[in-house]
């Protein structure tokens, strides 16, 4: 089980996310609101919370969406899970649908710290079932019997 630090959001693509209460995720498109939205696989990006502990650890001071991440939650290893894994927040639910991906243009934060965590630790994922999402919801892992 884990537990959702933050939910953001940006307006323009290429930019920072914002921290916002809740989020309103709708069905194959996205978070509302959010440049990355549309009907494509990757419409939600998450990032586990021990990740970005890690990277601040080195001296990096980011605060949550600066990585472009939509979700960071705490107590979930997503780059442990497989591609195809559903994850659940009220109801909420998510598709894994790929981990990783490449840095075409290095961002600030590589430029200050030399690498960035997004394109080795960032995950993305399909809305399959909309609904809300607040900051301090809990988030699971859906069992084999519960994937829809």
């Amino acid at each position: 089980m884990g537990n959702v630090i933050a939910v953001c959001i940006s307006e323009k693509r290429g930019t920072e996310k914002k921290n916002i209460p809740a989020g309103n995720f709708i069905e194959n498109f996205g978070i509302e609101n959010d440049a990355h939205a549309g009907n494509w696989h990757r419409q939600v990006s998450l990032l586990s919370y021990a990740k970005i502990d890690e990277f601040n650890k080195k001296g990096a001071n980011v605060i949550d969406g600066a990585f472009g991440e939509n979700l960071v939650v705490e107590g979930i290893e997503f780059t442990t899970l497989p591609i195809g894994t559903k994850l659940k927040c009220n109801e909420v639910v998510l598709e894994i649908t790929q981990i990783g991906k490449e840095c075409h243009s290095h961002c600030e934060i590589y430029k200050k710290m030399g690498e960035c965590i997004m394109p080795t630790n960032g995950v993305f994922a399909r809305v399959i079932n909309g609904g809300k999402i607040n900051c301090g919801d809990n988030m699971e892992i859906l069992s084999d019997v519960e994937r829809i």
